[in-house]
């Protein structure tokens, strides 16, 4: 056996320091790991130096978001612009060095070889990480969708809205809407008045209309107006009687016949029972109903018509307030009897009746200067002026001159065309008047409702 051991001691000799072939066991050791692990010693496990770090797994999509926006506030502010460090390449270069071989314990591992060219890589675009594709699919749900309730043209084509008579109406009906022309000049000036007449108010308004002469169309104006009126707009309007002189004004809204026959009570019974009306159904009682205007009647009697004061008008236009958001007065002729003062102090505008006869004009223009001396200065400027051709004058006299002399006093002059259905006197419908005549009235109506707002 000595020999042999001579043996083993000359073989050792002979291979020191020429390279050992790696045994078949050895491959399946990872890297770094000791000779030892083949023996029944169990060395402490090296933990793997992995160039990539795993990401770190967030909870819940909520914490997502509050890291992203947190990202957000800080990238916004310019001190953590200027703080930003160079970012880091999150791919791995194509090129990719081998690991060396495991060094001896106690040595430190080798630093990896750079690039064949020896210059960094430039630093690719980091791709989006899993934070802000969460953030951005948190924002995209959050975003306010559009609403089809409050932007429905994005859904649906504009119409134009039908024509109504003249050639675009015939073509529109001869084409069963086919051909669709729109509305024209004329037709889209009838639907502005009627948008302006239909406004809604808040409050309850008064509208007087008045004059120094009678027979000029004051009565038939309140009529036809409060007609309109209770056609556009969607509450029903209210005309009160207020001639001291037993006016006829429901007698012209209703006709005479149905007046008579109907229970005929007056503002007279009205005020008598004031105190008991506290709703709009004990109210009605005293109404009378031309469509949807309602009307309370003056006193007939000559006697008693002339004893309405103004704290007793005053006490009809404060019940009527209540229910009515628009209130027509048709007063005397005249401005001086007893009732005039408290219409005239509650009322937000008024209406000038006057006529192309030179003595309706003039006492048109002594109206207007009766107000601007008598303290209602701001009245006279806002007034309405109504030139009704009722009876029809000479080529001797100059419309255009007395129009443009009364229109310098107050805020609008409109003319009424001469009609047959207002010179009468009688029942004042609107079916039977003309069209220029219902146009004028709808120009009041407007007016009217302008001075409101």
């Amino acid at each position: 056996m000595p020999e042999s051991a001579d043996k083993n001691a000359r073989a050792t000799a002979h291979n020191a320091g020429q390279p050992q072939p790696r045994r078949r066991r050895d491959l399946r050791r990872p890297a770094g790991a000791s000779p030892d692990a083949r023996t029944g010693t169990m060395p402490a496990a090296a933990t793997p130096n992995n160039s990539r770090t795993a990401p770190t797994r967030r909870s819940s999509w909520a914490e997502a978001a509050a890291v992203a926006d947190a990202q957000a506030e800080a990238e916004a502010t310019p001190e953590a612009l200027e703080a930003v460090p160079a970012p880091v390449p999150a791919s791995v270069p194509a090129s990719v060095p081998a690991q060396p071989a495991a060094q001896p314990t106690g040595q430190p591992a080798a630093q990896p070889a750079t690039s064949r060219r020896g210059a960094v890589p430039a630093e690719p675009s980091a791709p989006p990480s899993n934070v802000s594709r969460q953030a951005a699919k948190l924002a995209a749900a959050e975003a306010p969708a559009s609403d089809f309730i409050t932007s429905p043209g994005s859904f649906v084509r504009e119409q134009k809205p039908r024509p109504r008579g003249g050639f675009r109406g015939a073509l529109y009906a001869l084409t069963g809407g086919a051909i669709n022309l729109g509305p024209g000049p004329r037709q889209r000036e009838e639907d502005e008045l009627g948008r302006r007449i239909s406004r809604q108010l808040q409050g309850s308004y008064n509208t007087a209309v008045l004059s120094l002469k009678g027979g000029i169309g004051k009565t038939s104006t309140t009529v036809g107006v409060g007609l309109t009126l209770a056609e556009f707009r969607g509450d029903a309007p209210c005309a009160i009687d207020a001639n001291p002189d037993s006016g006829d004004l429901v007698e012209r809204a209703l006709g005479e016949g149905i007046y008579q026959q109907s229970s005929p009570r007056t503002i007279t019974d009205l005020l008598r029972n004031i105190e008991s009306v506290d709703s709009l159904t004990a109210l009605a009682r005293y109404m009378h109903h031309a469509g949807r205007l309602h009307l309370i009647a003056g006193e007939q009697d000559p006697e008693v018509s002339d004893s309405l004061t103004a704290e007793e008008y005053l006490r009809i236009r404060k019940l009527i307030s209540g229910y009515y958001s628009v209130a027509l007065t048709d007063c005397g002729t005249g401005v001086t009897h007893n009732a005039m003062s408290g219409i005239l102090q509650s009322a937000d505008n008024l209406v000038i009746a006057a006529g192309y006869a030179v003595s309706g004009a003039k006492r048109a223009r002594s109206t207007l200067q009766w107000l601007a001396s008598h303290g209602y200065e701001d009245l006279a400027r806002n007034a309405i002026v109504v030139i009704t051709d009722k009876d029809e004058v000479s080529s001797r006299v100059d419309k255009d001159a007395i129009e443009e002399h009364l229109s310098g006093m107050c805020r609008q002059l409109i003319a009424v065309p001469h009609d047959r259905g207002v010179a009468d006197g009688d029942l004042v419908t609107l079916d039977v008047l003309k069209p220029e005549t219902r146009r004028a009235y709808k120009e009041i109506a407007a007016a009217i409702v302008d001075g409101y707002v």
